[in-house]
């Protein structure tokens, strides 16, 4: 069991990740051009939270995660709404070959700073996107570690720059940031606010 099978179950109680996979989803609505004809992948889907929201907007949609315990939650979730349209999928990108499907949209949000090789998994979105298509990457700031604290083995966050730079490396075209929420956590005794970007980026 990883931290995220333990986490799936109260997950969703949070109101600060529900708010923010709602801003996220307005940033993608303002962002890129949704059609029901679409398909996409969300690709460390977590609970769901932001395919939920963007669902009434979209066709078909794969919600993709290596958790176990998170994949459960989606498809209680799925069953229990009824949505015939969505589909949880176990699912490592850089585990093995890439799967044959191919999208007009994959996003992501708060799933980039977790994966080590950063620029593998551009080129592997890159690859999995039609022509024409969209990536929507939210993720954190470059930040100080203290967001998850000592230990944490993945990205303190981005700088924008940078990982704009890997995405036309990638064959990225039309890279733009903006900031889509700030996302409030307790340090010590302190409350304090980290601003996270989306990236928007077409094939």
């Amino acid at each position: 069991m990883n931290e995220f099978d333990s986490k799936a179950f109260a997950w969703d109680a949070d109101a600060n990740r529900v708010d923010r996979a709602r801003a996220v989803a307005q940033g993608i609505r303002a962002g890129v051009s949704l059609t029901p004809q679409d398909t996409a992948l969300e690709y460390g889907c977590g609970t769901g939270l932001l395919s939920f929201a963007l669902q009434p907007f979209l066709g078909h949609i794969t919600l993709a995660d290596s958790s176990g315990g998170m994949l459960a939650v989606v498809a209680e979730k799925i069953a229990a709404q009824g949505m015939t349209h969505m589909t949880p999928l176990s699912l490592d990108l850089l585990a093995g070959p890439l799967p044959p499907a191919r999208y007009r949209l994959i996003y992501t949000l708060m799933t980039l700073h977790h994966i080590p090789d950063t620029a593998a998994i551009l080129g592997a979105f890159y690859a999995l996107l039609e022509e024409g298509g969209s990536l929507c990457v939210a993720d954190l700031d470059r930040e100080d570690g203290s967001f998850h604290g000592p230990g944490f083995e993945g990205h303190p966050g981005f700088e924008r720059a940078a990982l704009g730079e890997q995405a036309r490396r990638a064959g990225f075209r039309r890279v733009q940031f903006e900031t889509i929420f700030h996302m409030p956590r307790r340090v010590g005794e302190e409350m304090r606010s980290y601003p996270l970007f989306l990236m928007i980026a077409g094939k």
